[in-house]
């Protein structure tokens, strides 16, 4: 029965993005919501200009509704889903307005880092007042071992840096098209298996919705792009992550699920030391995906490629959780 209540999770999500895209984007066109691309960004990417942005609305309200209907009509609506939606929706408006800000102000930085920081600072702490609400533990596991180590009280900061850097990490991930959808979906299925395997099923159920959710994105996101989930959608997703790491007590194997997001992350933090140190650049550019397209690789290469890498670090985090 619960099987079946996980797939009916995913396929419904994925129907109502593939539904509700195409009646979106052309709401985003009318709008003149199009993207502007930076023109320290490959050149290649100047034809992008122009194309919708914001669809991480769609990927946000198949995710809520989903969720929504599915826990009150199998199951029951838990202080879990409530808390996952919380940094769903509350990361996801902290992009939505970092993305109208670019789109429709023509602002093309968006918000100010400390004007997003707060944002992210504030959904985060309301996270982890809700998480001590729950009761739940403030220790970590160290996977593959039977080691847990009590934080107390630093496991507030742990949460902070955890929801706003897989946020940041998430966000510089999305510069391709269909790279965060699909290394998104890969990872996200990875806690729907493990939180299923540690009897999460609520945190589960809420992970298949968003694996539908990003698979039907997908559909009008992959190359070339008709529409870009701009960062409404990449900062939900992160925050999301982040979220049901720390809900299911895999914060540790976050680093290694998400592994492909950590190396975008490090690739920018790389260039940016090594720039200002040596005044030398360590890739062609960064984030990491722009290199190897810069290095003559098609965008389409690129992008199965790190799907491949995501999804084989997904299948070591699921290793080392459940078989070792």
């Amino acid at each position: 029965m619960l099987e079946r209540v996980l797939l009916l999770t995913l396929l419904l999500s994925f129907l109502i993005a593939v539904l509700l895209s195409p009646i979106f984007i052309p709401f985003l066109r009318r709008l003149k919501f199009g993207q502007s691309i930076r023109e320290e960004g490959p050149k290649s990417h100047q034809k992008k200009t122009g194309t919708p942005t914001m669809g991480g609305i769609v990927i946000v309200l198949s995710i809520l509704v989903t969720t929504l209907f599915i826990s009150n009509r199998f199951l029951s609506f838990s202080p879990e889903i409530l808390l996952l939606l919380l940094v769903t929706v509350g990361f996801g408006l902290v992009g939505f307005l970092d993305d109208y800000i670019k789109v429709v102000l023509k602002r093309n930085l968006g918000l100010t880092s400390k004007q997003k920081l707060a944002g992210q600072l504030l959904i985060s702490i309301l996270f982890y007042f809700g998480l001590i609400q729950m009761d739940i533990s403030t220790a970590i596991n160290i996977p593959a071992t039977t080691i847990s180590i009590d934080l107390g009280w630093l496991y507030l900061p742990l949460v902070i840096i955890m929801l706003v850097g897989a946020s940041n990490a998430v966000n510089l991930t999305d510069g391709l098209d269909g790279l965060l959808a699909g290394t998104g979906a890969i990872a996200f299925g990875a806690f729907a298996i493990l939180a299923w395997h540690l009897g999460y099923i609520d945190v589960s159920i809420f992970s298949a919705a968003i694996v539908g959710a990003v698979l039907g994105f997908l559909v009008f996101n992959a190359h070339p792009a008709k529409v870009f989930m701009g960062d409404t959608g990449s900062l939900a997703l992160g925050g999301a992550i982040a979220a049901i790491a720390i809900m299911t007590k895999l914060e540790i194997l976050l680093v290694i699920i998400g592994g492909v997001f950590v190396i975008e992350t490090l690739s920018v933090i790389i260039q940016v030391i090594s720039f200002k140190t040596r005044g030398k650049r360590i890739f062609k550019m960064s984030p990491l995906h722009h290199h190897y397209e810069l290095s003559g690789w098609s965008e389409w290469r690129v992008v199965v490629t790190f799907w491949f890498v995501g999804m084989i670090f997904s299948v070591i985090g699921i290793y080392l959780e459940v078989w070792l």
